[in-house]
């Protein structure tokens, strides 16, 4: 699993320095930028861990950078650090999917509280989208017959009723459902439908 790495983007020197010195010495990987432009030039869509994002800098501010990152699909979580003034943009920002912001001036214990939240939580959605990328796959490898039984057994169909709509005997049935277990590399049939719904509802979202 890739490194979680807190990526800190403030125009404020001081800020910035005591800010990496506060998380360093909390064990955190942190990198340090200047600008918005500076972050955008070296981030990847790979990048693990979060954003921590001043809200108004010189060139292109902190909500240009974020409705930047969103319109690549961009999965790190954003935490603003704002002004006084500069409340109302930051919850404009979090019904944009900003996870939270924090006042300037900030308590350190506050801040580390929010910052290991997030962590958390980006480490748990990006674990579920690499499940949802592995149903998928095995979704894929399922032949047009295979896939007719799972969406039937979805439905909650027995085998007698999969194997009439169908047009197929009951033992082709079971023979079908059992492939199927085995590629979906489902335990049980809860586990199967769980996993098979989880996919289809994010592909529909």
């Amino acid at each position: 699993m890739s490194e979680q790495i807190i990526y800190l983007v403030d125009d404020d020197e001081a800020l910035r320095d005591s800010l990496v010195w506060l998380l360093e010495s909390q064990g955190f990987k942190v990198e340090a930028f200047a600008s918005a432009e500076a972050f955008l030039r070296v981030w990847r869509p790979e990048f693990n861990g979060c954003l921590l994002l001043d809200v108004r800098m010189p060139g292109m501010s902190g909500l240009e950078l974020h409705e930047r990152l969103r319109a690549h699909y961009c999965t790190l979580p954003v935490i603003f650090i704002t002004g006084h003034g500069d409340v109302p943009m930051a919850v404009a920002a979090l019904k944009k999917g900003a996870v939270d912001f924090i006042e300037k001036p900030f308590n350190d214990a506050e801040l580390l509280r929010i910052v290991n939240q997030c962590l958390a939580n980006e480490q748990e959605s990006r674990a579920r989208r690499r499940q949802d990328a592995e149903v998928s796959r095995r979704l894929d490898q399922l032949t047009q017959r295979e896939r007719e039984v799972l969406d039937l057994i979805i439905v909650g169909k027995l085998n007698k009723q999969i194997a009439d709509v169908l047009g197929i005997s009951i033992k082709t049935v079971e023979v079908h459902r059992a492939r199927v277990m085995e590629k979906m590399a489902a335990q049980s049939l809860a586990e199967l439908v769980q996993n098979v719904m989880a996919i289809e509802g994010s592909r529909q979202a």
